[in-house]
């Protein structure tokens, strides 16, 4: 009975444990990093549209009203419509969930490949660290576009073929980040000594680097969701992306928006305020984090550096004071 009391006690203590350190995360987001903070919220805006479009969305995504053709601002729609009376507001808002569907799966497709390189490379060196690093040389001195250009038109347009190729190609150039960490975690001696007393090499990859390289992994993801998102407007722009009349925020852009832009501005300045937005907003979101995780960017002082300066500051202040 004991027992199970004391299990429970330390099982809710562990669990406000975390709590704690995420509320604390929070509040920091806040206070040090604004931008970041309001990034975040911006985020988490546009996954609520991406996910509740077919409810906030006025009209369909390819509902057009001729009568209505290339209409500006008005109250029936509020921006304005394109060459075939279709609502835009409507189409940005349908096109959000294309860009956080893109984002996040490709994010999370070539932070995978990311890691899985990265860590057998790091991790074993020699001639296979050799091996490997000369074919991600080779993939990463070509230009990225072209690689995905070819890729493309070999596999066809859609949405998954664009994550798979966005997924592949960023993963692999994204391992050399991974790599570099695994290479510096490894020399520690708590990996040293969990060699010498024979641990499986994947328990050593799992339960030792992994965790301690989940900061810039953290990193890779943010850094990729806004890179997926660009890339696949420019595919789409260049016609190797998402075939229409699915609204991307790209081919928006590329279709009507190209063709009427100086007759009817508003059908590529909405779109592209949207993906501007979205991308800065995952930037400062990625960096915020990156900058309260790493502590090595707190000048050796550790995430609770300003702390410290002001602890010591107050600290002073008192004893000349006294």
């Amino acid at each position: 009975m004991a027992n199970s009391t004391a299990d429970s006690s330390s099982g809710s203590a562990a669990e406000r444990k975390r709590h704690s350190k995420l509320v604390d995360f929070l509040i920091r987001l806040g206070r040090e990093k604004p931008l970041g903070a309001a990034g975040a919220v911006t985020i988490l805006l546009l996954l609520f549209i991406a996910i509740f479009a077919n409810f906030l969305a006025p009209y369909g995504m390819n509902e057009g009203h001729m009568e209505d053709y290339l209409s500006p601002t008005s109250a029936t729609h509020w921006l304005g419509t394109d060459n075939l009376g279709r609502d835009l507001l409507s189409r940005v808002i349908f096109g959000a969930r294309i860009s956080v569907i893109v984002g996040l799966a490709t994010a999370a497709i070539a932070t995978f490949l990311s890691v899985i390189i990265g860590l057998l490379s790091g991790y074993f060196g020699g001639k296979f660290d050799l091996i490997l690093q000369r074919f991600v040389d080779a993939w990463m001195s070509f230009p990225s576009i072209i690689i995905l250009m070819i890729l493309m038109s070999i596999l066809g347009t859609g949405i998954w073929q664009v994550i798979a190729v966005l997924g592949l190609v960023m993963g692999i150039t994204g391992s050399r980040i991974i790599r570099g960490a695994v290479m510096s975690v490894k020399e520690n001696m708590y990996v040293q000594a969990a060699v010498a007393i024979g641990c499986p090499t994947s328990r050593i990859l799992i339960r030792h680097i992994l965790p301690n390289v989940t900061a810039p992994v953290i990193i890779l993801f943010t850094t990729r969701v806004p890179d997926s998102i660009l890339l696949e407007a420019a595919l789409s722009f260049l016609g190797f992306g998402i075939p229409p009349p699915t609204p991307s925020w790209g081919s928006m852009l590329s279709g009507s928006g190209r063709g009427y832009m100086f007759l009817a501005p508003w059908i590529a300045i909405w779109p592209g305020l949207a993906l501007a937005v979205t991308v800065y907003s995952v930037n400062m979101f990625g960096d915020a984090v990156r900058d309260l995780l790493d502590p090595r960017l707190r000048g050796g002082m550790g995430r609770y550096g300003v702390r410290v300066k002001k602890k010591s500051r107050r600290k002073s202040v008192s004893i000349q004071k006294s």
